[in-house]
């Protein structure tokens, strides 16, 4: 008998009845004896059978107490047991089944009646664990599958931020830092994983809307027209026009639609207030100043960290929101932080401190100087 064949424990303190089942059984099967419970509990701590042909009425221990124990370890929780038993009374074999047994052979044994039970539970045993395995094999296809289709989103989302960003070289790389800024926050205020991945993806392609801004505004070195400063207002409303169509798992249009809402209503472009706007957009409002703040524009040097810092603080509890305000400075102690700032297209550094020009108000657009009327 090869290691190929399954393993049959027969558990009965008659030795009378091991033996004709036995006889029944031979040749198809391997098998483990044990004249009473204890013996099987200590059979089972060394081997794993198949199946246990188990005898009811016994010393100490009896079948029904052998059954409890075993369901109740997770170890031998798959293991089929089927009572060997002269009881035919409704009540025992309800009991039987409801601490786990998948069947009754009943004494006086028929030979026919026992292979025919154990074969077939058998042969239901092979078919579980051969969908297990299909399970299993599925899952791991999944997760392939959903692997790949996350780098092709990824790539997806990143591409069509660059798109955008590539039209204003001296914000290169700001939706990418916003999001790093944000998704910062978001972890200090300790938020669901799939929220800080909508924050992070929001992150990315908030200024996405900027695509239909000319290049000649984006860039301007002075100071806008009213009228331009309008158009620039439009980016949240067109970022969202654009994403509102991709079914994210979770508000990304919606995101970057409030990402320029302030808390007292001053924002744009609904002038929402307080609860009217999502927490990823008042997380995103934060990393979009800080980040707007520390980074070069053609229309300023970057400015120190510091700036950035003291503008959220004076703003806290009426532009943004109290909560993200005091994550932010927590976050903010991290060194990359004071690193990440992003230096003009010709390699302008961040100016000092004592000649930070006052130019910059948290409800503009991307921090732009004084607008023409």
């Amino acid at each position: 008998m090869t290691d190929n064949h399954p393993l049959i424990l027969i558990v009965d303190d008659n030795p009378v009845n091991i033996d004709l089942l036995l006889n029944i059984l031979k040749g198809e099967y391997r098998f483990g004896v044990a004249k009473n419970g204890t013996k099987a509990l200590e059979y089972l701590e060394q081997n794993k059978p198949d199946l246990i042909l188990l005898d009811v009425m016994m010393p100490e221990i009896d079948g029904f107490e052998v059954c409890t124990k075993l369901k109740a370890d997770h170890r031998f929780t798959d293991i089929e047991v089927i009572f060997i038993t002269a009881l035919s009374d409704a009540k025992y074999i309800a009991q039987g089944f409801e601490i786990g047994a998948v069947d009754y052979i009943t004494k006086p044994f028929k030979a026919a009646e026992v292979k025919a039970r154990v074969q077939t539970h058998m042969t239901m045993k092979k078919m579980k664990e051969a969908l297990n395995k299909q399970n299993i094999l599925l899952e791991d296809q999944v997760k392939i599958k959903t692997a790949q289709l996350q780098e092709m989103f990824n790539a997806t989302v990143g591409g069509m931020a660059l798109m955008a960003e590539s039209r204003d070289p001296y914000t290169a790389g700001h939706q990418q830092r916003v999001a790093q800024f944000a998704c910062d926050i978001a972890k200090n205020m300790e938020l669901p994983a799939d929220q800080i991945e909508a924050i992070r993806i929001a992150g990315v392609l908030h200024d996405i809307g900027k695509i239909r801004t000319p290049v000649s505004i984006l860039n301007r070195p002075g100071k806008l027209l009213k009228a331009e400063w309008e158009l620039i207002k439009t980016h949240p409303v067109v970022g969202y026009k654009i994403l509102k169509q991709i079914p994210f798992p979770r508000p990304i249009a919606e995101i970057v639609y409030q990402h320029h809402e302030r808390i007292d209503g001053s924002g744009y472009p609904r002038g929402l207030k307080e609860d009217g706007i999502l927490l990823e957009a008042k997380i995103l409002a934060v990393a979009d100043v800080i980040e707007a703040i520390s980074s070069h524009r053609p229309y300023r040097p970057a400015l120190p960290m510091d700036s950035a810092i003291n503008e959220v603080k004076r703003h806290r509890g009426t532009l943004f929101d109290k909560n993200v305000v005091n994550s932010f400075l927590n976050s903010a102690l991290k060194d990359h932080w004071k690193i990440q700032r992003a230096a003009g297209p010709t390699g302008t550094e961040p100016a000092q401190d004592d000649d930070e020009p006052e130019m910059f108000s948290a409800t503009d657009s991307n921090l732009h100087p004084t607008i023409e009327n």
